[in-house]
């Protein structure tokens, strides 16, 4: 019986503990898309890491890389919630300090619908908090998969 005890114990314990990562990990990316939503570039940077590397698929099926700068400038135009990203967590998979998160989403750009597609998102563990190193999204106008 005593054995069974530590064990569902330590069970517990892993699983406790791999819920509280997959929240810090869900924090981090739902803290990019209320900066985006708020139009506060501070909060955007601070989810990045510093050699953050940003690329979407375009509808030529090209990579586009984005520098961190213009991403952060083209919302510092932008007024609260004129963007409007709506995502949902479909996947987080973490292995010690690394993270990879997948998120479908919806763009809304002043209320009107944009365009939807799908973030990839890898993210690094540095000082006891997530960020994000690499995202890639798609972007399309036809949202029926």
């Amino acid at each position: 019986m005593g054995k069974i005890f530590i064990v569902l114990v330590l069970l517990s314990s892993f699983s406790f503990a791999q819920k509280v990562e997959n929240d810090a990990v869900k924090e981090s990316v739902e803290k990019l898309f209320t900066g985006m939503k708020n139009a506060d570039t501070i909060m955007i940077k601070s989810v990045f890491a510093e050699d953050a590397i940003l690329q979407t698929i375009t509808k030529n099926n090209l990579v586009q890389t984005d520098k961190l700068q213009n991403f952060l400038s083209s919302f510092s135009k932008l007024s609260k919630n004129d963007a409007d990203e709506k995502i949902t967590f479909e996947a987080i998979h973490i292995d010690g300090n690394l993270a990879s998160v997948f998120t479908p989403y919806e763009f809304y750009y002043k209320g009107k619908f944009s365009h939807c597609g799908a973030n990839s998102f890898q993210l690094v563990k540095q000082n006891n908090v997530w960020k994000i190193h690499y995202l890639i999204d798609t972007r399309r106008t036809n949202c029926n998969k």
